[in-house]
């Protein structure tokens, strides 16, 4: 069972929760939705708001679902779900069901967002801004280590509805 808190109250050391144990992006619908493990983004304020930041290749099948909705949701795994949350990272959803791989149950957050009842946190996010990383304005040590040419958009989503397990 989920509680909902203020964003602000949260917690949580972003790097982390983010780039150590790594947390899921889903959007779509309770039916129809995917899900990708990410371990970079950031959390923060930006226009008044609690703000998270995610990052998101152009091949990635998540990415249409995040292009297609309003809401996308993070949600944050106990240790126990590593295997799941690295299966998420390496199969694509084109080819595989991932949530009926992971044995995950989907939930509704706010805006019908999807999300894993599983989780031990969710956060739930309301598109704001999406914007393609410009490599012109990239330095050329990051563009040489990180990428061949998939230059991530970046998406902005204001966290509307922050979820703890009770």
């Amino acid at each position: 069972m989920f509680l909902k808190i203020d964003p602000k109250s949260l917690d949580l050391n972003a790097f982390s929760a983010i780039g150590e144990k790594w947390m899921l992006i889903t959007a779509g619908t309770k039916e129809k939705c995917n899900t990708m493990t990410a371990s970079w983004g950031a959390l923060g304020v930006l226009w008044g708001a609690p703000m998270a930041t995610v990052y998101i290749r152009p091949q990635r099948y998540t990415k249409e679902f995040v292009d297609e909705n309003e809401y996308f949701t993070l949600s944050f795994f106990p240790e126990q779900y590593r295997q799941q949350l690295s299966l998420c990272g390496t199969k694509s959803g084109r080819e595989v069901d991932k949530v009926k791989e992971c044995g995950f149950t989907v939930a509704e957050g706010e805006g019908g967002a999807p999300y894993f009842e599983q989780a031990e946190l969710v956060l739930v996010c309301r598109k704001r801004m999406a914007v393609p990383m410009d490599p012109a304005a990239m330095p050329e040590d990051v563009k040489e280590k990180w990428y061949e040419g998939d230059y991530h958009t970046m998406y902005w989503g204001e966290i509307v509805e922050a979820l703890v397990q009770a």
